[in-house]
């Protein structure tokens, strides 16, 4: 990236669209099934086309004053009732995304230790929490603990009990975590914070949205949400398995006594009263209505259909890979996130032949990382037949990088 002065002449519609058409030939294609992060692909050309129509509508909606536009504040509501009955929580609100959500978690639990006297609080999480847990620590001047995983992915209970001491607010388990796919074990860590008379947060950004669909299809599902007692908070990504565009995420408590705890209110100057229950003032109301529209357009039925979907995708995907020598799948994932590896071939040179082949895997320390989404069904056989050659032929590691996020000038 170099240096671009501001323009000093307009440029006609016409021009900046073939611009922005060059420019796209380089990026993600996530509609051909060859790309498993970022996007959340339904693969229903009907969903896709609402999704442009609602977002053509809401484009310039402002949800900074729901009273102004009683269609956004209709359809929020019910998106975040449409979420509490999905999880059996109490009160709750939307967010931008996932990261926002977890702020949200972290701001909340910060303001009730310190009305509870504790004035410099501490979170304690295991190594495979989401980064967002760590940014929101070092935002909200809160101290991480963080802890490392057992050997099969999970968080460790037992290392929970003995990080508590009195300054201790907040405990995080995820469901799953990112890396490995794997649910901690929300059972016993909940127990513990319920013991302590502490709280407990459940990030479900990544299976919030798949895991009820997931158990519905009888797959085996550790209890993970406001069923557990103890879990005082959930995070939840409707731009991920919900299938709306970014962004889109819910924050949800068991009860709304601790919600309010998340709600700000200003008044000290001449503009009015500020209220706002979200990080964020002036928010777009696209990903709003877009949400409540694909809620209402899939359904119970629809979302099963997808999570089926997914689950042939996954158990396909996951024979495939283990039946090319030296591979192995990381652990015993819980849904159709995981990593895969190997202990005899290169993985980052995998990776590299892949990328030659078109398809875009995320690298990550133990290996590469899938999450599978409904179109993925169409492409398993190839991918795999792509893994096997790419395998048996790669070179030497381009050296390429294991990134998650962006890049910061």
């Amino acid at each position: 990236m170099g240096d671009t002065s501001f323009p000093t002449v307009g440029r006609s519609k016409d021009d900046l669209l073939a611009e922005l058409a060059d420019l796209r030939r380089g990026d993600l294609d996530w509609r051909a099934g060859r790309a498993f992060s970022l996007v959340y692909h339904a693969d229903e050309p009907e969903l896709e086309e609402l999704l442009h129509a609602v977002a053509n509508e809401f484009l310039h909606e402002n949800a900074l004053n729901p009273f102004r536009y009683r269609t956004l504040l209709k359809m929020e509501t019910e998106v975040i009732d449409f979420a509490k009955d999905l999880f059996g929580a109490g009160a709750g609100s939307m967010s931008s995304g996932g990261t926002e959500s977890i702020f949200l978690a972290v701001f909340t639990a910060r303001e009730w230790a310190r009305a509870r006297g504790n004035g410099h609080p501490t979170l304690v999480c295991t190594d495979t929490a989401h980064p967002a847990f760590a940014k929101a620590c070092h935002y909200l001047d809160v101290e991480m603990i963080r802890l490392d995983h057992g050997v099969d992915g999970r968080a460790v209970p037992a290392l929970y009990d003995e990080a508590i001491d009195e300054r201790t607010a907040l405990l995080v388990a995820s469901a799953p975590c990112y890396p490995y796919g794997v649910i901690d074990p929300v059972i016993d860590i909940a127990a513990i914070a319920a013991e302590q008379d502490l709280l407990c947060h459940v990030d479900a950004c990544l299976g919030g949205w798949m895991l009820p669909w997931w158990e519905r299809l009888a797959q085996p599902v550790p209890s993970w949400d406001f069923r557990v007692e103890g879990v005082t908070s959930l995070s939840a990504d409707i731009h991920k398995y919900g299938y709306v565009f970014k962004g889109a995420s819910t924050i949800t408590y068991r009860d709304r006594d601790l919600f309010q705890h998340q709600i700000f209110m200003y008044d000290s100057w001449p503009g009015g009263l500020y209220a706002s229950s979200t990080a964020a003032g002036t928010r777009s109301g696209a990903p709003i209505a877009g949400a409540w529209a694909a809620i209402n357009h899939l359904g119970t039925d629809g979302y099963l259909r997808m999570a089926a979907r997914v689950l042939d995708a996954t158990t396909r995907m996951k024979a495939g890979i283990e039946a090319i020598d030296g591979l192995a799948i990381t652990g015993e994932p819980d849904m159709s996130v995981f990593e895969f590896g190997s202990d005899v071939h290169d993985m980052d040179a995998v990776c590299d032949q892949m990328d030659d082949r078109g398809w875009n895997l995320d690298r990550q320390q133990g290996g590469l990382h899938l999450m599978l989404a409904p179109g993925h069904d169409r492409v398993v056989d190839e991918f795999c037949a792509d893994l096997a050659a790419s395998v048996a032929s790669y070179g030497e590691a381009r050296g390429t990088d294991h990134v998650y996020g962006g890049v910061v000038e």
